[in-house]
């Protein structure tokens, strides 16, 4: 998924990793309970994953490009399991997770389509009860030319909802901060 030079850059960045810290991630989890056994979707460099590692006990990231998932091994080492693979299509069993997360990576899947099966992905490796969070940029001026030259299918959050129940969440929540963000949290239903 292609991805600009500065917008690399600034991904690569202690700048940006200290402000996921202390206000992106903070923000985006209020609130959301993701258990003991957590799968990150899309960590790229590091920077939600490294917050993630002091949440959860056991922590799985999930990363399609292979130079970025050697990176994560290398950076990570022993503390988190690395897998190489496609968000839309998870080589991973199901009912496996506690809690499925995914942070400013929605927007670089590279259709509606493939974002939807993401969700429906997602919905199966979660665990009955499970919880699935995540949080993405809205289309802004700066978000759009942060991205000029990217992959960048930017996620509508009105439609999201609608999107998540489709895949078979229930108790879907989406929030929206005006001209910046948007986060989310679903659940998958307990079998009865």
């Amino acid at each position: 998924m292609a991805m600009n030079r500065v917008h690399a850059w600034l991904c690569a960045s202690e700048r940006w990793a200290r402000g996921v810290e202390e206000r992106y991630l903070p923000w985006a989890l209020a609130g959301v309970e993701l258990g003991d056994n957590v799968l990150e979707i899309g960590p790229g460099y590091g920077a939600t994953t490294r917050v993630l590692l002091d949440r959860a006990p056991a922590l799985t990231v999930l990363e399609v490009d292979p130079r970025l998932a050697d990176r994560l091994s290398a950076r990570f080492g022993e503390k988190l399991r690395v897998v190489h693979g496609d968000g839309a299509a998870m080589p991973l069993p199901s009912d496996s997770y506690s809690g499925v997360t995914c942070f400013t990576m929605l927007h670089h899947v590279p259709s509606v389509g493939a974002q939807d099966r993401l969700f429906s992905e997602a919905f199966r490796v979660l665990e009955p009860g499970g919880t699935f969070a995540g949080a993405d940029g809205v289309a802004t001026l700066g978000f759009r030319l942060l991205h000029l030259f990217d992959t960048m299918v930017v996620v509508d959050p009105a439609t999201l909802p609608h999107r998540l129940v489709t895949a078979g969440f229930v108790d879907v929540d989406v929030a929206v901060r005006p001209r910046a963000a948007f986060k989310f949290r679903a659940r998958k239903p307990v079998r009865v």
